[in-house]
């Protein structure tokens, strides 16, 4: 396997399966199948950073280190947001873009 067809690892945190599960859940109250297909973006979404990670954009906020996260945007509203280190990928949080998440990053 050449060096571009290296697959990343993708670790998703606690606290990231949680805020997922937190979405799903509010979701469900009007349509499971939002929920459902929220769930299964994130999964998708998830998978696609084993081979492309820093095809994302990096996360430009003031109150955190420069560079330090990327963003992925999924299900038109939700934001996963994640950092590479080395071949391994950790996500650290999913996010509801129509809150302030400044919050999350400190």
């Amino acid at each position: 396997m050449s060096n571009g067809d290296k697959r990343h690892t993708v670790i998703i945190s606690d606290e990231a399966v949680q805020m997922l599960i937190s979405h799903a859940r509010f979701l469900a109250q009007v349509s499971e199948t939002a929920a459902h297909s929220l769930i299964e973006e994130f999964d998708k979404k998830a998978k696609s950073l084993e081979k492309l990670p820093k095809r994302n954009p990096l996360l430009d906020d003031p109150l955190i280190p420069t560079g330090k996260y990327r963003k992925l945007l999924m299900a038109k509203r939700y934001m996963l947001i994640y950092q590479v280190k080395g071949d391994i990928d950790y996500i650290d949080a999913v996010i509801d873009c129509r809150q302030d998440y400044g919050w999350i990053l400190r």
